[in-house]
């Protein structure tokens, strides 16, 4: 069961999901008009779309084993050492995501192992302003008549600083026995979006659960 509590104040929303595991790694979440299929060898995950019949591909990163890094080339005598690459201004930071253990309870008699991972977002820099059109010429003021004197102009007000957006937080918990999640929460600006499984013991599922129907048509 999924709950989306949105931000804006508006109703929250329940829909059933149902999640399957292969022996290999293979996951599937089914929802009620899409489902995902995630292939870890592939390293990548297909989007099935119930209502159009149609699916399409989309690869993942998975992240690297923690291998030791090789040692660098040695610096020549004599040689000048090449110098770093200056960095574009105003370019904006990649997302920064941070892990967390929450360790070990119990979630409805079940035992699960808990992590947290926040994503910050980086800032967009302001968009540069568009050069303005040089003035109309003044027309010339009658001979003999005083020049009023120009008022003088108010100052416009500061802009205020553009404030960083809320981090998306991920709280996952999961059985050490079957790898599957048994509860997830995900808060960020959109709202609050909750999951809370069931398990099962069920038999292998067959092959074709992991592949898209005969039937539905590849996009881009």
């Amino acid at each position: 069961m999924t709950m989306m509590q949105p931000a804006n104040g508006a109703p929250p929303t329940q829909q059933v999901t149902q999640m399957l595991k292969s022996a290999d790694g293979k996951m599937r979440l089914d929802m009620p008009n899409m489902s995902v299929i995630t292939n870890p060898a592939m390293q990548h995950a297909l989007v099935l779309d119930h209502l159009k019949q149609e699916f399409k591909m989309i690869p993942i990163q998975l992240p690297a084993p923690n291998l030791p890094h090789p040692p660098g080339m040695p610096h020549l005598p004599g040689m000048p050492k090449m110098p770093a690459l200056p960095q574009i201004p105003g370019m904006p930071h990649p997302p920064v995501m941070h892990a967390q253990d929450l360790g070990k309870t119990m979630l409805g008699g079940i035992p699960v192992e808990g992590k947290q991972f926040s994503l910050h977002m980086p800032t967009l820099p302001a968009l540069p302003k568009a050069p303005q059109l040089p003035g109309m010429p003044k027309a010339p003021g009658l001979p003999g008549m005083p020049q009023a004197p120009g008022a003088p102009q108010v100052p416009g007000m500061p802009k205020p600083p553009a404030l960083p957006k809320p981090p998306i937080i991920a709280q996952v918990w999961s059985s050490p026995v079957t790898g599957m999640p048994v509860m997830s929460k995900i808060t960020g600006e959109f709202g609050t979006q909750t999951m809370q499984c069931q398990t099962a013991p069920v038999p292998e599922p067959h092959p074709s659960m992991f592949q898209p129907p005969p039937n539905y048509k590849f996009t881009l």
